[in-house]
């Protein structure tokens, strides 16, 4: 049956995964994790913008609310399935360093990109309009766009077993080392004239 909104056959247990991953080796994070799953992606996303107007500030002007300083990152997965094969960074430069040192141990898993690109059409671009550091990871295409994307066929009968394991182990990581960073990440550049 179609759905009128993008399912998450991929990106729930992903998240949810690397949540488990946390909690079994017993982290006590120095910040909050959080997992969000967002509905509207495709009507101007309604839901992460919601998110975002009402914790952080308004991205057609210069309010912030005072959560804006305590977010460290936004990671987003949202390609259906597919492993990780890096992570975009949205065009904050300041980032390529940390994410490369974060990516170095799954290179063995085929995941070594750090690309300055800007993926755009998805829910990390509320997060940077408002000037908070949000990225897309990139992930294997498969047969995304050309058969699953937006359609009934976008079900957990086309997740791969494998894909979810390295995805989940990945995101694991870079949830952990943001939580538990000194510093924040770096902040993207948000235009004055928006």
């Amino acid at each position: 049956m179609p759905r009128a909104v993008a399912p998450l056959p991929f990106q729930l247990p992903a998240a949810m995964e690397a949540v488990r991953i946390l909690n079994a080796i017993k982290i006590k994070p120095r910040r909050t994790i959080r997992v969000a799953l967002w509905t509207g992606e495709e009507q101007d996303y309604f839901g992460s913008l919601g998110y975002v107007m009402k914790h952080f500030g308004n991205p057609e002007n210069d309010d912030r609310r005072p959560e804006h300083a305590t977010l460290a990152a936004y990671f987003n997965l949202d390609n259906g399935s597919g492993k990780i094969r890096g992570i975009n960074l949205q065009g904050n430069e300041a980032a390529r360093g940390i994410f490369e040192k974060w990516l170095e141990p799954f290179a063995y898993l085929g995941a070594t990109t750090v690309t300055t690109l800007n993926s755009g059409g998805t829910d990390h671009m509320p997060f940077n309009a408002v000037g908070l550091p949000g990225f897309q990871f990139i992930q294997d295409p498969l047969n995304y766009e050309s058969r699953t994307h937006h359609s009934s066929l976008d079900v957990y009968e086309e997740v791969l077993p494998e894909d979810l394991e390295q995805a989940s182990v990945i995101m694991a990581s870079f949830v952990y080392q943001a939580a538990m960073r000194d510093e924040m990440l770096p902040r993207p550049h948000v235009p004055a004239n928006r």
